[in-house]
């Protein structure tokens, strides 16, 4: 029986993405997607492996959504591969997990298909960790391609009060006092300080294992996103899942706030 119904998927599932291709080959689609890459832990108990092997099976699944995106014209894509939170898991499971991390990030680096930006606090991870991390980016600074944020030791909060520190930082050495800083603050001040500096804002925010909340992605930046919640655990997001959340995002009015 199950193999009937893979036959019967293997059929069926290029024709249906193919209709959805073509009906948003005239639609403006997002710019930058951030995808919030949920559910290795869930699935791999469901699948009856460790955690690890979820873990593993997510992170084969990063480079075919890039190339998705790559195939409708997205310019930026964000990762959140691991929070702040994260960092608290038993030893156990984090060291292997951090592994599994840098292990592909390096994979994407040496493709040399994509520009590579980690974004979260690097200064909380692992010297080893973070080292690799900065490597990846510099050794794709020069690629033209999709601009990929890999948010590794990510929290929202903990973004906003980096970009307010380094604000502060900032107008220190200048001899800005606290009063004239008070004056002259803004919205673009704080953002001109937040990890994706000068990058546009998310389009479209994807979050896969049916949760249904931001858990601190992207908190800043995600105010006028639309958000798309799918179904799936991450290590089985396919490209029909993907393409169900362009047209659902094509066929929202975007106020942007008004």
């Amino acid at each position: 029986m199950a193999d009937w119904k893979d036959g019967v998927r293997r059929v069926v599932y290029p024709a249906y993405e193919a209709r959805l291709q073509s009906k948003l080959a005239n639609e403006k689609l997002p710019q930058h997607i951030g995808v919030m890459l949920d559910g290795n832990r869930r699935w791999a108990k469901a699948v009856g492996r460790d955690t690890a092997h979820g873990h593993r099976a997510g992170a084969a699944n990063i480079e075919p959504l890039l190339t998705w995106c790559e195939e409708v014209g997205v310019e930026v894509v964000t990762l959140w591969l691991l929070s702040t939170d994260n960092l608290n898991r038993p030893p156990a499971e984090l060291e292997p997990l951090l592994q599994i991390i840098t292990e592909a990030v390096d994979s994407l680096a040496d493709q040399r298909r994509w520009r590579i930006h980690p974004v979260g606090a690097l200064d909380l991870l692992p010297a080893p960790v973070a080292e690799r991390l900065r490597a990846a980016a510099a050794a794709t600074r020069d690629v033209e391609g999709m601009l990929v944020n890999v948010a590794v030791g990510y929290g929202g909060r903990r973004e906003i009060a980096d970009a307010v520190r380094s604000l502060l930082q900032e107008h220190a050495v200048k001899g800005t006092s606290l009063e004239e800083l008070a004056q002259i603050i803004d919205v673009e001040h704080i953002a001109d300080h937040l990890y994706t500096a000068g990058q546009p804002d998310p389009d479209l925010v994807i979050r896969t294992s049916g949760e249904q909340r931001l858990g601190g992605f992207l908190l800043w930046q995600s105010a006028k996103s639309e958000f798309y919640f799918c179904e799936a655990y991450w290590p089985e997001f396919r490209r029909v899942d993907f393409l169900r959340a362009l047209r659902a995002y094509s066929q929202r009015e975007r106020r942007m706030g008004r």
